[in-house]
């Protein structure tokens, strides 16, 4: 399953703006307008895929060379908004649970960190914007914190999705 901030890395660099992506779509998203329809993946339960969506940027790019791309990043940072706030509201149906926290490296978007305040049912926490960055910076602080506390792995270590830190 790809990730939020793969798809976001993926469409920046399908469309020429480099990386990282999340920054640049965000900023070239806020000259255009949201009018280009594109696909959302719907799942029975909790699961995400952004895999459907990076896929129609990359054909619409191809078959539509001269594209407005501030139009498709715009279109795209609405869609993929829409799926995250469509599944989180299915997951507090589901659990009642209204508190969540929006962070990560894309949770600096401009376009969603809007989205998010305007859920006025939820109670949403997000980070400063100097502390949303990507989570590889949070990895390395809590292997620092393991470090001092005298904690080894060997380099055969596998990733543990769920490791409690």
């Amino acid at each position: 399953m790809m990730q939020f901030g793969e798809a976001f890395d993926k469409v920046a660099r399908v469309v020429g703006l480099g990386y990282p992506g999340g920054p640049k779509v965000d900023k070239l998203a806020q000259e255009g307008t949201p009018n280009i329809s594109l696909p959302k993946t719907h799942f029975e339960n909790l699961d995400f895929s952004f895999s459907g969506i990076k896929t129609a940027v990359i054909n619409l790019h191809h078959k539509i060379p001269d594209i407005n791309k501030a139009n498709l990043c715009a279109s795209f940072q609405k869609t993929v908004t829409e799926i995250l706030i469509e599944n989180i509201q299915k997951a507090v149906e589901t659990t009642g649970i209204k508190t969540i926290v929006l962070a990560g490296g894309v949770s600096a978007n401009s376009y969603i960190r809007k989205a998010f305040l305007d859920l006025k049912e939820l109670k949403v926490y997000m980070p400063d914007l100097k502390l949303c960055t990507d989570n590889a910076a949070m990895i390395g602080s809590a292997g620092y914190y393991n470090y001092i506390a005298g904690k080894e792995s060997k380099l055969n270590l596998n990733a543990i999705p769920n490791l409690q830190l």
